[in-house]
């Protein structure tokens, strides 16, 4: 569910999911010196971030930045490395794993502990997971990631199940046995999202509601503790090194210090006048500033925009309308005049370098190539199809975007491109705050929709499941036997061969887009910050929390 993603949002999860890192080597290589040398710098580092923390429970939270600063300050299972690999964290060593694949069973480090001393036990990830559950806690993430996962989770959070019925079970302090409903390939990559934490039950339960409410109502038992953050207004924070770490040794930085800039411009100033280490993420304005500066830092996120169309509408409910839309965009020229900032086009539905089939090692990309791409004169013909079939010579439509400067103007090329490509049609832009645009979905009060999503797994199906009829995250009134059954294939009779799996999931792909033209897909985005040269170690998520902090050194 991750992490609706705001227009060239600086912020979400989003969107996932979960989790894992592609910074490392060259981003090390070009932004600092070798790990072998010692560094008599102050091991210090300051870093823009472009919005408040909106949550620090874990339950709760539901956007990017929440999720970087708990991945940092907290730690689960198992955490992300640098090339996109889940390793153990405070599972000591990888899980036991029963021979159907449906009991995993965790040891936890003997030496992993809270910020006030106390051991780190099963019962906290127990406690912690049972309270994602209860439908009145408000948690989004714990009803989604855990349903048809973690057995009994949708008969807790639906009907009111007892939750000690929870297949996860504190075998004794340092035992966690998790029972699943169907075998999950990714089952630990998905241990490194922040909503699978810990929570010290005894802790929570003395805060109240007060609990997560600023730095001293929190416990800590990642590599650092969250300092000076007086709730979800602040527009400043610290982080301090952890001595009750496990790993504190390993972790060389002792302050990070946080402030809120949201203007890329402001933040970009900051970076050159030495104010900040590392910068938020530059506009498209920016970037080509910065072209071939060695502490510019670029790379493609997992990360797709694409209009979604309200097949309630009765034009958009026509499959040769929806397909001359989706053919009438040059993407093209949108991400090299528009956007200018290395973002691609997108002509699919799962990002490009994202997963590769585990059979091949091929990406994702490899099997069904490109899909509904830029074609004018087709567009024309199936427009003319569509509007005979509807019997009329002309359509009007809402298109809900975005308010920023950047979203208009990608809105408005988006458009011209439409009115300019399929005669009688028209369509009325209505530019809102990402919060709107939210509650729009939800309601389904749109007929096009500029919106993006990132993953919250190293997964496709954090993509795929989009669709499935009446999902979650559908909201377009789009449905397809042939697609849900791909997916519930994919998930149940499929979950044991990778491969089969992996190739349902493309063909899943196909009919969405191939054979019923759902969506629109248009770009996939690219990420640039700028990283002072004496930062060694910057790393950088696909999914889940977007950073990790405690690799990096100073140097000097």
């Amino acid at each position: 569910m991750k992490k609706f993603i705001p227009f060239l949002a600086l912020t979400l999860v989003l969107s996932v999911f979960l989790a894992a890192c592609y910074g490392g080597d060259n981003a090390t290589e070009e932004n600092g010196t070798s790990d072998d040398a010692e560094s008599s710098a102050p091991q210090e580092l300051r870093v823009i971030e472009t919005a408040e923390i909106p949550s620090m429970d874990t339950m709760l939270a539901s956007d990017t930045v929440s999720f970087s600063t708990m991945n940092n300050v907290m730690e689960g299972l198992f955490r992300l490395n640098k090339d996109q690999e889940a390793v153990p964290a405070l599972s000591d060593g990888e899980p036991e794993v029963s021979e159907d694949g449906l009991v995993y069973t965790f040891k936890i480090k003997e030496d992993a502990a809270w910020s006030n001393g106390e051991p780190v036990t099963a019962n906290d990830f127990v406690f912690a997971w049972q309270r994602s559950l209860d439908p009145d806690s408000g948690s989004s993430y714990g009803p989604y990631l855990m349903e048809g996962k973690i057995k009994g989770a949708s008969e807790i959070y639906n009907d009111g199940a007892e939750p000690s019925t929870l297949g996860a079970v504190a075998v004794d302090e340092k035992t966690l046995e998790v029972t699943l409903e169907k075998p999950i390939s990714f089952f630990t990559s998905l241990m490194a999202f922040p909503t699978f934490y810990p929570q010290n039950q005894a802790f929570v339960e003395e805060q109240g509601d007060q609990f997560a409410a600023n730095a001293e109502s929190l416990l800590y038992n990642g590599p650092f503790v969250l300092e000076n953050w007086t709730g979800n207004t602040a527009a400043e924070w610290t982080y301090a090194k952890n001595e009750n770490y496990w790993d504190a040794e390993n972790v060389s930085l002792e302050k990070i210090t946080f402030n809120v800039v949201k203007d890329p411009q402001t933040a970009v100033n900051s970076y050159e006048s030495g104010e900040a280490d590392i910068t938020s993420k530059l506009s498209s304005a920016l970037v080509p500033q910065y072209e071939g500066d060695p502490n510019l830092v670029s790379w493609l996120e997992p990360t797709i925009f694409w209009i979604k169309m309200n097949q309630q509408n009765e034009a958009l409910a026509n499959e040769n309308i929806r397909r001359a839309l989706a053919l009438s965009i040059d993407k093209q020229s949108l991400t090299d005049n528009i956007l200018n900032n290395g973002s691609i086009p997108a002509n699919y539905s799962v990002p490009k370098e994202f997963v590769q089939n585990p059979e091949t090692g091929e990406d994702f990309r490899e099997g069904n190539g490109d899909l509904l791409e830029y074609d004018p004169e087709a567009a024309k013909e199936f427009w003319a199809q569509g509007l005979a079939e509807l019997g009329t010579d002309t359509v009007e439509l809402r298109y809900l975007g975005g308010d920023t400067d950047t979203a208009k103007l990608t809105d408005e090329f988006i458009i011209d491109q439409l009115q300019t490509n399929l005669e009688g049609l028209t369509v009325n832009l209505e530019s809102v705050p990402f919060s709107v645009r939210l509650e729009r979905d939800t309601s389904m009060d749109y007929d096009l929709q500029f919106a993006g999503w990132g993953p919250d797994y190293l997964d496709p199906i954090s993509f795929s499941d989009l669709w499935i009829t009446d999902g979650g995250n559908n909201h377009m009134a789009y449905s397809s036997e042939a697609y849900d059954k791909l997916l519930k294939d994919a998930e149940s009779t499929l979950a044991n061969d990778p491969a089969a799996r992996f190739a349902a999931l493309q063909e899943a792909e196909r009919v969405l887009l191939e054979e019923d033209a759902a969506i629109i897909p248009v770009y996939q985005r690219q990420a640039n910050i700028l990283v002072n040269e004496k930062v060694d170690g910057f790393t950088y998520h696909f999914v889940g929390p977007e950073y990790s902090y405690f690799p990096i050194s100073i140097n000097e």
